[in-house]
């Protein structure tokens, strides 16, 4: 038997200020707070650590968690890793959605990167008030696109386990511009 998963439950980050984590989610991402939950002890571990546990809907059932935590040191990010590596990536409808959603965070002083071509979908980045990088794609690939990528990713993953180079199987993904 294999572990027979329905979907992901939620993908927690932690915050620096729970409320105003809340507020720019609903404000700029257009999400709704769907709950909160704030205990002075850790249920799994019984440590005594007060938090605000906030979730918010990301769409079709996805949910988005943040923690906030007072009594633990300054939120920071991980040195070794580029900026542009650990990031929130949702889904917009089209073309026109990611360009009007431009606009719009924009207008709320943000700056914004993009649209950026990735050959199977175009994608606009930028930060929440906490560091993490945030970014919106829209697919423009085609099926046979996709069904291509699936085929050639096992040999993809098997070149770059022995070359750490990376392998020229999908190289027309960015020779689109």
């Amino acid at each position: 038997m294999s572990v027979n998963l329905k979907r992901i439950h939620h993908v927690a980050y932690r915050c620096k200020d729970a409320k105003q984590t809340v507020e720019f989610y609903q404000r700029v991402m257009g999400m709704d707070f769907k709950l909160a939950i704030a205990e002075n002890e850790v249920p799994s571990t019984k440590a005594p650590d007060p938090y605000m546990h906030v979730f918010l809907d990301a769409g079709m059932g996805n949910v988005l968690a943040f923690f906030e935590l007072p009594n633990s040191p300054e939120m920071g990010r991980d040195g070794n890793t580029p900026e542009w590596v650990q990031h929130i990536a949702f889904e917009v409808e089209d073309m026109d959605t990611l360009l009007a959603s431009k606009a719009h965070i924009e207008a709320e002083g943000i700056d914004v990167l993009g649209p950026v071509n990735h050959g199977i979908f175009k994608s606009i980045y930028f930060f929440d008030p906490n560091g993490h990088r945030l970014e919106l794609a829209a697919n423009t690939g085609t099926d046979e696109q996709m069904a291509e990528l699936k085929r050639v990713a096992p040999a993809m993953i098997e070149e770059w386990s022995r070359t750490k180079r990376a392998p020229k199987h999908a190289a027309w993904l960015h020779e689109q511009d």
